[in-house]
Parts: C-alpha cells; structure tokens; sequence
C-alpha cells in the first residue's frame, strides 16, 4: 500500500478511536497506530499537534464545551432542560428495555430513543466546531438512534447496544459533516466562478466602453458561452456589465 495511503488511513483509525474514547487517544496509541511507518518522535509531535487542533486529547480528553458557540450553548442549555423531564431509569431497567428492543418489542424501542437521547448530546459536542450547527448535528444523531434501536436483533447481548448505537450516531454525525464540507466547497467554487466572470465583464466592458454580450465574453475568456450564462443566472442575474437580454434568450 502507498505509504501515504497507510499514513491517512492510519490517521483516520485514531481519530475514529478518540471519538470512541470520549475524544481522547494515549501516545501508546497514536504511536501503536503509525507503527511500521518509520515516523521519529518529531514527526509523532507533529501528528500528535494535529489531532490537539482538531479537538482530540492526548492523555486526556479536552472540554468539548470551549469549543461551542454562545448560540449553541444557549441551545444545549433548553434542550438539556427538556431531557431533564423525562423519567429516569436504573442500569437494571435499562438492561431490560434493551433486551426487549432487541427482541422486536416496538414500546421498548422508542423507550430506549428516548433513553439514549443525552448520549447524542454528548456525542454531538465532539464534533462541534467542524462547521455544522449543534442543532443539527443531534437531530442527525437522533434520527440515526430511531433507526438503530430497530436494528438491534443482531446482537447477542445487551451491553452490546450503547456501542452499536453509538457507532451509528457517529457515522452520521460525520456523514452531515462531510456533505456539508462538500457543499460548502461546491458554494464556493461557484462563487469563484461568478465573481471571476464579473471581473472579466468589467474589465472588457471598460474596455469597449460598453455592456458586453456572452458571446464577446467567451470570445476573450476560456469560458464557454454555457459556462458565462450559468455564472450570470447564479448571480441572480446582477452583473452590472453584462447585457441579459443574450442570457435569457
């Protein structure tokens, strides 16, 4: 395997054991993980400051809570609130409703959503920070919970669920994450595009004394026609030196 391949793969695993670590990875991990790698002690240094900025302890877990925003705190603070109401349970009852969810049992399987609702919470303020609101990210979490508590008759023991419905919360938590990374990515390369073609327009239009068409603009750019009109319609059609008329034809 490609050397760099191993090393992100490698990077990812312990970043996924934090997570499941409450955020937290020994250096007997973080060296265990990269093992065979041929790393030095500099550049351990350099991986182990890399998961510090993003979050993840080593040697001890960092306060998730100085991470979040004063918005989300202001969140967390009433929605905790609201968990508070519901009724407690024992690890005994716990154990119970957890063996009648994975038995099929549907009045057991929205107790135990209902459970593991505070665990989202916690679960959530791990990946605060990484561009998804907190509200968000617990709605991803809970929805990922209702799905899992049906899907427990795989398994053969209680003390099984908690982690299983953890992995799910996590999945989707990163899952909402990385399409919101992807999009924000495609917003602004498309911003880029836009004001791009705008400078373009302005420049030839200030050169020609007047507005230009598409058809001039694609004559002077390496943009295609189709390329300049997608621009102009993403603008909301607001580019002062371009004359729409040729792009709504």
């Amino acid at each position: 395997m490609d050397r760099e391949l191993m090393f992100g793969k490698a990077l990812e695993e312990v970043k996924r054991l934090a997570k499941e670590q409450g955020n937290c990875v020994s250096r007997e991990q973080v060296a265990e993980a990269f093992s065979g790698q041929g790393l030095g002690e500099e550049q351990l240094a350099l991986v182990e400051e890399y998961l510090k900025n993003h979050k993840i302890g080593i040697g001890e877990p960092v306060n998730a809570d100085d991470y979040l925003t004063k918005e989300e705190i202001r969140y967390l603070d009433i929605y905790l609130d609201e968990l508070k109401r519901m009724e407690d349970v024992s690890e005994g009852e716990k154990e119970a409703i957890s063996l009648s969810a994975m038995a099929g049992d549907g009045q057991a399987q929205a107790r135990l959503a209902e459970i593991y609702l505070p665990k989202v919470v916690e679960i959530a303020k791990l990946y605060g920070g990484q561009g998804v609101f907190m509200e968000d990210l617990i709605g991803e979490g809970n929805v990922a919970v209702a799905a899992g508590v049906t899907m427990l008759g795989c398994l053969e023991h209680a003390g099984e669920v908690e982690g299983m419905l953890g992995r799910m919360v996590m999945d989707a938590m990163e899952e909402c994450i990385s399409a919101n990374l992807e999009q924000e990515q495609k917003d602004r390369k498309v911003l880029e595009h836009v004001s791009a073609v705008a400078k373009q327009a302005k420049d030839l239009a200030e050169a020609l004394h007047r507005k230009v068409t598409v058809e001039e603009l694609a004559a002077e750019t390496e943009w295609s026609e189709e390329e300049i009109a997608e621009a102009v319609r993403m603008s909301g059609n607001h580019m002062e030196y371009i004359e729409y008329k040729t792009v709504s034809e």
